[in-house]
């Protein structure tokens, strides 16, 4: 093994958050987990009740802007605040932007200025980065790349289990797919959004969540419609694969794969009484990770039916949760110190349920 490759496998890498919100928190804790990684600093755009989860966490407190009274404003609430946003950037080997959507052009900008590496979340489009991620799917291609996304909620678990299902057929032809996206109407903190008492379709067809499986497995052919309702837990998914002549599958090889894939959980919704996201998510809560997560992507095994050349199922999506350890594994892509991603999935969620005793 080179020099270089020995200093990258023992180099712990910093990492900086900015944005310490719903998304950003979950990450910064998932960092804070890993061996090879270490959290520099979490920004915030001014002092909030957020501010104390970095404070009791130990994780240095950074603006996000860099205006002198913008950073002071900190330490009138209490709060010690290192510095902007470019004395943050001065430190990180990579940031992680968890910062509202559609700002991301702008602080793309600021991260390239300081030759720091960047990864956006899904609330970005693909164009922005020109690189987009999931840990099953093309973990590879983005070894040593400067900026990446992770793609977002529901293209993360549309990416766990439709890539084995392509895997399984290879050789034997393609697969098509056709996904309804049954979306929370917001997350459980969130009380600007709805609908309240409706269901609203999305009506720009097909949704981007089928375009966006692609930007990370172009070789799925897939549409996808979408839906918001009034509930704050999870999103489901409704899924139908169209398998090729000769796949050679059945449900029962199906769910044998699911089973031996990471980051899928698959229960009879029946037998253990989980028949809906209510008890899916009270099983999560049951695991025992912070906030009640649920990193995997739930599959309701007596939802599971493949019938001649057609595949049906159901899936659940905790939305605030499953990109999390995604994002662990493409600091790993980016920095080069792990090129298989089985690998490095296995690293992080050792690491995260060391983490929280479980």
């Amino acid at each position: 093994m080179a020099f270089s490759e020995v200093y990258l496998n023992q180099m712990t890498i910093k990492v900086a958050i900015n944005g310490f919100g719903t998304i950003g928190k979950r990450v910064a804790d998932a960092v804070d987990a890993q061996e090879d990684m270490e959290i520099v600093g979490v920004t915030k755009t001014s002092p909030s009740f957020g501010c104390q989860l970095a404070v009791r966490k130990g994780y240095p407190l950074y603006c996000t802007f860099d205006e002198e009274d913008k950073i002071a404003a900190f330490a009138g609430a209490g709060y010690v605040c290192k510095g902007g946003l470019s004395e943050l950037l001065s430190i990180c080997d990579v940031i992680v932007d968890c910062s509202p959507g559609k700002v991301g052009a702008e602080n793309l900008e600021k991260y390239q200025n300081a030759g720091v590496k960047s990864i956006f979340q899904g609330g970005e489009k693909h164009a922005l980065t020109g690189k987009s991620y999931t840990s099953s799917a093309n973990h590879i291609e983005n070894l040593g790349v400067n900026c990446t996304r992770v793609v977002s909620c529901n293209t993360t678990g549309l990416s766990r289990t439709l890539v084995p299902i392509y895997e399984l057929v290879q050789g034997k032809g393609s697969i098509s797919v056709n996904s309804v996206m049954i979306r929370r109407a917001a997350d459980p903190g969130d009380s600007s959004k709805g609908p309240i008492n409706a269901i609203k379709p999305v009506l720009k067809v097909p949704s981007h969540h089928g375009p966006d499986l692609m930007t990370v497995k172009p070789e799925i052919d897939i549409t996808s419609l979408a839906v918001a309702v009034p509930t704050t837990i999870m999103h489901l998914h409704a899924i139908t694969v169209n398998l090729p002549l000769g796949h050679g599958l059945s449900t029962e090889k199906v769910l044998e794969t699911w089973k031996n894939t990471q980051r899928v959980i698959v229960m009879n919704g029946t037998k253990n009484k989980i028949t809906s996201t209510a008890e899916v998510m009270e099983l999560a809560r049951d695991i025992g990770r912070k906030w009640g997560d649920l990193h995997e992507i739930f599959v309701w095994e007596d939802g599971v039916s493949l019938q001649d050349n057609t595949l049906y199922y159901f899936q659940a999506i905790h939305q605030e949760s499953d990109v999390i350890p995604e994002n662990v594994d493409a600091i790993r892509a980016m920095m080069e110190t792990e090129t298989d991603w089985k690998a490095s999935v296995e690293k992080t969620d050792r690491a995260i349920s060391a983490y929280y005793g479980i």
